[in-house]
């Protein structure tokens, strides 16, 4: 079997599914919430580290537990991150979770677990590369992006140049990205049918 098919086979988003999404999903469903709301902003960021905690230490080390404030500040980061995308802040997924407004902390939770799970994806794919693309063989690696963006090319943004396999040869970290910012729209979609 080709070195691309083998590629493209641990990168098939079933295969993505049984090796990484899957076990964050059961994990956030293994989660108990009390209430889907909370009273102020000291129980939003305890359930928030705790949860946070809960999922780093079952999907990402396997073991061991964070300090509450390490813990509390990813999350906040991770939180952070996703409301700026909707335009908001810490401030808007804490009224959330008070007011139970858009889906109340159990949205909340299931924003981590999601950011979680594409940081997981995200090194999936790049061990994924590292395991398939000689770092030593230029000709090779060349070959085996030019093929990744002429299968992968629906998938990925539109700042990806299909026809520049060199730019991404050397250092595959933009391709990866966009790779998996493609597929977690796509999932998005399905998920809203």
């Amino acid at each position: 079997m080709a070195t691309i098919n083998i590629l493209l086979s641990a990168l098939d988003e079933r295969e993505i599914a049984r090796q990484v999404a899957i076990p964050h999903d059961e994990t956030r469903m293994q989660f108990h919430l009390p209430s889907n709301t909370v009273a102020n902003y000291d129980e939003f960021s305890d359930i928030t580290a705790e949860y946070y905690n809960y999922h780093y230490t079952r999907c990402v080390t396997n073991g061991g537990t964070l300090r509450r404030g390490r813990a509390y500040s990813d999350a906040k980061a991770l939180l952070e991150n996703e409301y700026r995308r909707k335009h908001g802040d810490i401030v808007s997924a804490f009224n959330d979770a008070h007011d139970g407004t858009n889906g109340g902390m159990r949205v909340i939770l299931d924003t981590i677990a999601e950011a979680l799970k594409a940081e997981a994806v995200e090194r999936y794919i790049t061990d994924v590369f590292d395991q398939h693309v000689k770092p030593n063989e230029w000709n090779a690696k060349v070959s085996i992006i030019r093929q990744f963006l002429s299968y992968c090319g629906p998938y990925l943004s539109s700042s990806i140049v299909a026809g520049q396999p060199e730019r991404y040869a050397q250092n595959y970290s933009e391709l990866v990205r966009s790779y998996t910012e493609g597929l977690r729209q796509t999932s998005s979609m399905f998920r809203r049918l």
